[in-house]
């Protein structure tokens, strides 16, 4: 369960494995409740004798450790301003940061903590720890997830690493069940009580209460806007193919990113990222305002952001099917064994599993089951294919069609 600096995993991968836990949950009628954990100067904590410690406990031999031990000693640290260098000082803590070994060394040195969840989950992307449980009654729950805590706390300090007190939140979701207006206490050893939050900026996803989305869409649209607002305002100093560039590069990666997470919000809320979306589309293009949102990605040759969105989802179900994503999502995934020889049964399908309510079809297990099956039916893979010949028929498969009245 870390998904920090690791080949194939990444924000979008460990975000989509919580989500994927908290609405099957909420498919249960059970409520769901997590600790967001930040820990003080983390990278700069790490006790070197420890870490030795730890690559010894995994099998690392005797010359290894000793180079090991030798890459920590004798480590010193200054500042240059101005031209001016200060004087030295010895760091004897913490793993050299900017560097290839540090974020493998710290998750090394962090890893066991998920031993210490007990009856709750865990997932860790380096330091950034969300702590999560559920269950069919709420005080066995919040019981549940102060237990864990109490326990990871005690791992974190066994490796003396401090919790920030002040940015460690508390969340419940209770996007269909009924909460009290008052909910227990989560304290820390120390004795602090943890702040319920409504919302919480997760791996660089805004997560809200009810799953909404709400909150990291209203934050998404001034942060387009303010990306957009220099170049706009002095857009006859850019060629064509400048704003082309621009856009692509600072614009376009900020509503790509989280995606596949957020395009479960309601299409009123989308639909406010759309309108962002083309007025970028008429910084590029110079069209009045007054041009048709279907013409416009005629015009600059780009999809929709629904159709961005779909593009990239399934291309995350692709490489759930092709093993390159983390085992905790492909493990969510079935694929279905043929019981007739009729031609469509020889199609690659995927086993979607059972849910009552509307929050369980949000899940990962279910939407990337429903979605490839329903791709399927144009698709007709009976065999798996290269990624890069997935994407080429993929892009054949999903194009814009004005579907406005």
């Amino acid at each position: 369960m870390q998904s920090g600096f690791r080949a194939g995993h990444g924000c979008t991968s460990a975000t989509l494995k919580v989500l994927n836990d908290i609405l099957t949950a909420i498919n249960k009628k059970h409520y769901s409740a997590a600790v967001f954990i930040d820990l003080a100067k983390a990278f700069e904590s790490v006790n070197h004798h420890i870490l030795i410690g730890r690559l010894d406990s995994l099998g690392f031999s005797n010359d290894c450790l000793a180079w090991f031990t030798n890459y920590f000693s004798d480590r010193v640290q200054c500042v240059k301003s101005e031209g001016l260098l200060s004087g030295t000082l010895a760091v004897s803590m913490g793993v050299p940061q900017g560097s290839n070994l540090g974020p493998t060394l710290f998750s090394v040195y962090i890893n066991d903590v998920t031993l210490a969840a007990g009856d709750s989950l865990v997932h860790l992307y380096a330091d950034d720890t969300i702590l999560y449980t559920s269950g069919p009654s709420l005080d066995t729950v919040l019981t549940t997830l102060h237990a864990s805590l109490n326990a990871i706390q005690l791992s974190f300090r066994g490796l003396q690493l401090l919790l920030n007190t002040s940015k460690t939140k508390c969340m419940l979701f209770n996007r269909s069940l009924h909460a009290p207006a008052r909910l227990s206490n989560i304290t820390t050893l120390d004795g602090s009580d943890l702040e319920y939050v409504d919302n919480y900026k997760y791996l660089g996803v805004w997560l809200d209460c009810k799953l909404s989305f709400q909150t990291h869409i209203k934050h998404l649209q001034p942060k387009v806007k303010s990306r957009i607002g220099f170049p706009f305002r002095n857009k006859a100093s850019f060629t064509h193919a400048a704003k082309h560039t621009l856009v692509k590069l600072t614009i376009l990666p900020i509503l790509d990113f989280g995606d596949v997470i957020y395009k479960i919000a309601s299409n009123t809320l989308l639909n406010k990222l759309d309108a962002v979306y083309h007025s970028v589309i008429r910084f590029v293009t110079k069209a009045p305002y007054t041009t048709h949102h279907c013409d416009l990605y005629a015009l600059v040759g780009w999809p929709s952001l629904h159709t961005r969105r779909q593009t990239h989802w399934l291309h995350v179900i692709y490489k759930t099917l092709l093993g390159k994503v983390p085992p905790y999502l492909s493990s969510l995934v079935t694929i279905a064994s043929s019981t007739c020889s009729t031609r469509s049964s020889r199609y690659i399908s995927l086993v979607t599993p059972k849910t009552n309510y509307f929050f369980g079809r949000l899940s990962f297990q279910f939407s990337a089951a429903n979605d490839w099956n329903e791709l399927q039916k144009s698709l007709k893979l009976e065999t798996l294919i290269s990624l890069t010949s997935f994407k080429h028929q993929l892009s054949e498969q999903l194009t814009d069609y004005c579907t406005c009245t």
